[in-house]
């Protein structure tokens, strides 16, 4: 079975979140896909089947399916216009549909919904505590929140950039709590300029420490600014992988609408392997 594999949101020749992509006429079996997506070893590896008029997708970690993932969808639409030509794409996930638009270089999701909900108590306790962080480290503008766009973020936005900088986690006890929770990551960020950030996100849920690369927290981290009505202006440019040395950069398009899809978009790149 062949495996594509791309680097969605590149910032440069080594930049992006590697993942892979798999064409087929009929998926394999959920443990067959867990399998591949194990030996793949990318943070994810999407599966699709054409479906109608569109496509039938799946995504898997090494470790778990997960219900959505923004840069395995965004490697996705660049495989499919390779395939098939530039052009916008139906993708029927396992509880929802979304599409994107791709060509063989770039592409841009329209999300799942959105919604946003405040956390605090023992559970933002044992975030912090995860992370080695105290209270005085947040950035009460944007409050600590269970976020989403097609899976749960918890999101802990911090005052200063070093404090993101040094961001690291015992990851059993990560993945723990994230499996716990429902927190399909874990995004630390820093607030640069009201239409610019930082973020890193742990992925202890999916068996990957960190992803130099989050479509899917970074739509759910839009809908949220939305949501506190932040001076966001339509749009916002996300930073993230730098402190990995893995450069990758991801921008949101914001409508007005609460709730509604928020359009992420990125370049791609092709692995040589």
């Amino acid at each position: 079975m062949h495996v594509l594999r791309l680097a969605a949101f590149s910032h440069g020749v080594s930049g992006g979140n590697p993942a892979g992509v798999v064409l087929v006429d009929t998926l394999p079996t959920p443990d067959a896909m867990q399998r591949i997506a194990a030996e793949v070893g990318y943070s994810e590896t999407a599966f699709a089947m054409p479906q109608g008029d569109g496509w039938r997708v799946r995504y898997f970690s090494p470790e778990a399916e997960v219900p959505f993932c923004g840069h395995a969808t965004i490697a996705l639409g660049a495989a499919l216009a390779m395939r098939q030509g530039d052009g916008a794409f139906a993708l029927a996930l396992n509880d929802i549909r979304i599409s994107v638009e791709g060509t063989s270089e770039s592409a841009a999701l329209q999300s799942p919904p959105t919604h946003s909900a405040p956390c605090g108590g023992a559970r933002i306790e044992a975030a912090l505590g995860l992370f080695g962080l105290a209270h005085g480290d947040l950035d009460l503008r944007i409050p600590p929140a269970t976020i989403h766009a097609g899976a749960d973020h918890l999101v802990l936005m911090l005052k200063d950039r070093a404090t993101l900088a040094a961001m690291a986690y015992d990851f059993e006890r990560g993945r723990r709590l994230m499996r716990a929770e429902g927190w399909i990551t874990v995004l630390l960020g820093w607030s640069e300029a009201p239409q610019r950030f930082v973020t890193r996100n742990a992925f202890a849920y999916g068996g990957v420490y960190e992803d130099p690369a989050t479509g899917a927290s970074t739509a759910a981290l839009a809908g949220y600014l939305r949501d506190l009505a932040w001076p966001h202006d339509g749009s916002v440019v996300v930073s993230q992988g730098d402190d990995m040395g893995v450069p990758s950069r991801i921008r949101a398009d914001i409508p007005s609408r609460p709730g509604s899809a928020i359009r992420v978009s990125g370049s791609v790149r092709t692995i040589d392997v």
